[in-house]
């Protein structure tokens, strides 16, 4: 049953109580105006819980703002909700309308840095996130005594005579509950073989990061992307406040798991709130071995992203080189599963800190 108001209630109860389901949880089909925005369509999500954010079903359905009881849990980057049309795939151009957000997708078929790849130029971080979703679908149903609204789309990344790679999301929130649950399915529905790597960047913000923050996670090994930030490594959990001139570092986890392959991580703040706030993330390491970290802790550039891959950020060149890139094999299908909730006060904190420990075997 939803609890609502620190009460739970039937269906019945909640019937009885409001003409419309929409005055306490709804997703709602909406499009932007003005500017280089105008066009967006935005599905805004509204839970009952305190927990609100935005898909983005013409952005590679991504995840847009987020905030919980009016405190901001996302990142969002001077550039807005930019348009797919405005999209410059070529080098690092895809920053022009890197609008942060949630969950941001990297991928397809290639993600990172910008390379040659088998004679082809590759921009930063793939296309996924600006390609445009088709049979978008939203929706709310009862499930006995629990209320859940969703949105659901497909995109394609494909050329005439190139790879034709499918995705189909679907993001949904249950009413009273504050977790966001987006399973994505993945299929090459060419003849070939393609590349497949994929990146969900979780973009964490102010309030919710500031030095009070501490990244938590069952970290076993710890990487950085260059000699010249091994020197950040015991502080990777930490954080400063908006620094001049810091120019960002970048490590590689590897988590601990349980025996089924489930591993997580959470950013929390235990000064935030009545008594601490956090966002948490769980996932298969099964099918994303790799959690990537980004810390920039610039002014003006202030932002956590930690993502969950299939594979690192150098290039699509350097993962072939060592043998780390995956291919989708003809008509294969790959299904993706993120559970974000939050963790409001030090109970739900510690009680997520003692789950890490114990994955850590502590």
């Amino acid at each position: 049953m939803p609890k609502l108001y620190n009460k739970s209630y039937t269906q019945s109860e909640i019937l009885a109580h409001v003409g419309d389901l929409s005055q306490i949880c709804e997703a709602k089909h909406m499009r932007l105006a003005g500017g280089n925005r105008e066009g967006v369509e935005i599905v805004y999500f509204k839970t009952g819980s305190g927990l609100n954010f935005s898909v983005l079903p013409g952005r590679g359905m991504d995840l847009g703002m987020a905030d919980y009881q009016g405190m901001a849990l996302s990142w969002s980057s001077s550039t807005g909700e930019v348009h797919p049309a405005f999209f410059e795939p070529e080098g690092g151009g895809m920053d022009r309308n890197y609008h942060g957000g949630l969950v941001h997708i990297s991928g397809l078929t290639y993600s990172g840095l910008p390379c040659s790849d088998n004679g082809k130029e590759l921009g930063l971080h793939g296309r996924a996130s600006n390609l445009a979703a088709q049979n978008v679908w939203v929706d709310g149903a009862w499930e006995g005594d629990e209320y859940r609204v969703w949105v659901q789309g497909k995109l394609r990344e494909t050329s005439a005579l190139g790879e034709n790679v499918l995705l189909t999301r679907r993001v949904s929130a249950r009413m009273g509950a504050s977790e966001i649950l987006i399973e994505d399915r993945v299929e090459n529905l060419a003849y070939t073989p393609v590349e497949h790597m994929l990146l969900y960047h979780t973009n964490f913000g102010w309030p919710l990061l500031d030095e009070s923050s501490e990244l938590v996670a069952p970290t076993v090994k710890i990487e950085p992307m260059t000699p010249e930030m091994e020197k950040d490594i015991p502080d990777h959990a930490r954080f400063l406040p908006p620094t001049p001139g810091y120019g960002g570092v970048l490590f590689y986890h590897e988590l601990a798991a349980d025996a089924q392959g489930n591993t997580k991580f959470a950013l929390v703040n235990r000064s935030l709130g009545r008594d601490g706030l956090g966002v948490s993330i769980q996932f298969s390491k099964l099918m994303l071995p790799n959690l990537v970290e980004w810390k920039m802790m610039g002014q003006g550039h202030y932002v956590l992203e930690c993502g969950p891959s299939n594979c690192r950020v150098d290039g699509r060149n350097v993962e072939r080189a060592r043998g780390t890139l995956q291919f989708l094999q003809p008509f294969e299908c790959r299904e993706y599963r993120l559970e974000i909730g939050v963790l409001d006060g030090s109970r739900e904190i510690d009680q997520f800190v003692q789950e890490v420990r114990h994955l850590q075997g502590k």
